[in-house]
């Protein structure tokens, strides 16, 4: 017979930095509250591919009508086309929005490459977006490298850098400065950190 517990446990444990006790706790959680709940979590579940879609621009999911997200559409005299900041996933987009110390574009990685060469990141879609907007009639300037401070986040670094390498004469790189600890993922920065890492930030 079939243990749904262990089955479900186990999916939980796909999650990212979810362990086999936490995973059980999610289980025994749902099984303490209404059958309704658990209904609603699997409806939210189920329609989560039809409500949420991926911006063609910066590559972070979002609910919503159209190509773009909110954030590159927004044409307004805040917004600097001359900027792209450059992180791994789309909770530390959210954090450098939150800080309000940034006002620029974005592109999301979808990831980091891990020392032992595991990973994907999203670099045929970055080298396109740059060509693309160092020909628009506010050309891109900078690219901003917003990535952890971790070993993978370095490694990743340092590839973008190799396949940036051809524009290098068009647009100049930097990386943000001192406020991030080494080992310190941006999504969980405070926005003091992250506005004193934006302005402190040093070309690489």
């Amino acid at each position: 017979m079939t243990d749904r517990v262990e089955d479900l446990a186990r999916a939980f444990e796909r999650f990212p930095g979810i362990g086999p006790r936490q995973a059980k706790r999610f289980v025994y959680h749902l099984l303490s509250v209404s059958e309704s709940d658990r209904l609603r979590l699997s409806e939210l579940v189920a329609h989560l591919g039809a409500d949420v879609q991926q911006c063609t621009e910066c590559m972070r999911y979002w609910s919503g009508t159209g190509l773009v997200c909110g954030y590159c559409s927004d044409s307004g005299p805040l917004r600097d086309d001359s900027i792209l900041m450059i992180v791994e996933k789309d909770q530390d987009l959210l954090a450098v929005e939150r800080a309000n110390a940034y006002r620029g574009r974005y592109f999301v990685l979808g990831g980091v490459l891990t020392l032992s060469g595991k990973g994907q990141i999203r670099e045929r879609e970055l080298v396109d977006r740059v060509e693309q907007r160092i020909k628009n009639p506010k050309p891109l300037q900078e690219i901003v490298l917003a990535l952890s401070a971790t070993n993978e986040g370095e490694h990743t670094a340092d590839r973008i850098r190799e396949v940036l390498t051809p524009l290098r004469e068009h647009v100049k790189l930097s990386v943000l400065g001192r406020g991030l600890s080494t080992g310190s993922e941006l999504e969980y920065a405070d926005a003091e950190t992250l506005s004193g890492a934006l302005q402190n930030r040093k070309e690489t």
